[in-house]
């Protein structure tokens, strides 16, 4: 499939809103208001099974998942969430995506 450094970029930014829809920034700074971690949990593994799919059907060298890890990286960040969980997140999406299928 043809793929350019906006197809990944876009996927990746789409990645971090679905994720701002299920888990709003505000509430990752309230600390009374964080969801479970079961949930948590849940939203991260939807979306690293996303970009799971997303990368057997383009087929994604180490550089275009570096691109859409990096990417993911810094959409979550200009959408507000701490560093925390920014890193949490990102970190699943590199295991993920780093597994042999």
């Amino acid at each position: 499939m043809f793929r350019t450094w906006k197809f990944v970029s876009s996927f990746a930014k789409g990645m971090a809103v679905d994720i701002s829809k299920r888990y709003p920034p505000n509430l990752d700074n309230q600390l009374g208001k964080r969801p479970s971690v079961n949930r948590l949990t849940r939203i991260i593994e939807d979306t690293c099974s996303k970009a799971l799919e997303f990368n057997s059907q383009n087929k994604l060298g180490w550089i275009y998942k570096a691109k859409l890890s990096n990417d993911f990286k810094w959409a979550l960040r200009s959408l507000g969430y701490k560093n925390d969980f920014v890193e949490f997140a990102t970190e699943a999406l590199l295991v993920s995506l780093s597994k042999r299928s």
